[in-house]
């Protein structure tokens, strides 16, 4: 199955600006391929407001995230792969998504057979009772 990173990121950025607020991603600034205004960087992170007001040419891609924006005024190119987006969230009130550091690929993971035998044995339901 391809990744399904890109695929979130397009779902709560159209989420976050139905909701009237601006989108930003945090970003993985040493993440293979991310191109990035490296003056902006800061413990290795980035984040970019991708906003419709703050951006132009904005593609969300399965491939590859891009846009021109302004830094510090003067206007610049980004791309970044969508693995290298950390998360994105409503800069109002922090709402959103991280992501984990890598996708796990089924078939690099190992065997998806449940043990043989459970480690734990499996608890009981609660029963639960209408008091009136």
């Amino acid at each position: 199955m391809t990744p399904n990173r890109p695929y979130l990121i397009r779902a709560l950025y159209d989420w976050i600006l139905d909701n009237q607020m601006a989108p930003h991603l945090l970003v993985n600034a040493g993440h293979p391929g991310a191109e990035v205004p490296a003056g902006f960087v800061q413990d290795g992170r980035i984040v970019l407001n991708i906003s419709p007001t703050a951006v132009r040419g904005l593609v969300l891609g399965n491939e590859r995230i891009a846009f021109s924006a302004r830094f510090g005024g003067v206007s610049m190119e980004v791309s970044v792969p969508p693995g290298a987006v950390l998360g994105i969230y409503a800069r109002e009130n922090g709402r959103g998504m991280l992501f984990g550091d890598e996708e796990i690929d089924p078939d690099e993971a190992g065997t998806s057979e449940p043990d043989p035998e459970p480690r734990t044995p499996p608890r009981e339901r609660p029963t639960l009772k209408v008091v009136k």
